[in-house]
């Protein structure tokens, strides 16, 4: 993704520190790598599929990865009415399906993602304590560190496609 480890953007997550600041350094790095992973595509590139019949896709991710900031930060931590961007009850893989190579498709789900993303790290540094709970429909009550570390882990498989998709579209490949 860069000539050399100098030129990497990311920044890597503290080697010592306390939980949260170990935790959120290794969200905004996953958030980074992802980010990185899609960097400097056309819409075209974004919106191509990986293999048939999968609906994956960076714009595919990118607009999944949107609504799962959404869902648990502003849904299941914060509270709020926030219905997902780009899913519905009757088009349950809407963020997929309906993802397509369309400019303002794409930089909807940008703008959306950085949205929610904004919106999560506020919440994180507002919170004061990991213990902090919020009430998933299905698992009940979960913790802040809970929904963090669940944020990380999907980061990271994520992460795994996109390496794979970005590989296959241009050959970038890279960390």
């Amino acid at each position: 993704m860069f000539d050399s480890p100098d030129q990497d953007p990311r920044v890597d997550p503290p080697e010592l520190g306390g939980e949260a600041e170990v935790l959120s350094g290794f969200l905004r790095y996953q958030r980074a790598t992802f980010e990185l992973k899609c960097s400097g595509l056309s819409a075209d590139q974004m919106a191509r599929r990986a293999v048939e019949p999968s609906p994956l896709s960076l714009l595919g991710l990118l607009r999944h990865l949107a609504d799962v900031e959404r869902a648990w930060f502003r849904t299941v931590m914060a509270g709020a009415d926030a219905p997902p961007h780009f899913w519905t009850d009757e088009d349950i893989d809407g963020d997929f399906d309906n993802a397509a190579a369309d400019e303002e498709m794409v930089r909807e789900a940008w703008a959306r993602w950085r949205e929610e993303v904004a919106f999560a790290e506020r919440f994180f540094e507002e919170a004061g304590s990991l213990d902090t709970a919020g009430t998933h429909y299905r698992r009940g009550p979960v913790s802040l560190r809970w929904v963090v570390t669940h944020m990380i882990e999907e980061y990271a498989r994520h992460n795994g496609h996109a390496d794979l998709l970005r590989e296959a579209i241009d050959g970038t490949v890279g960390e």
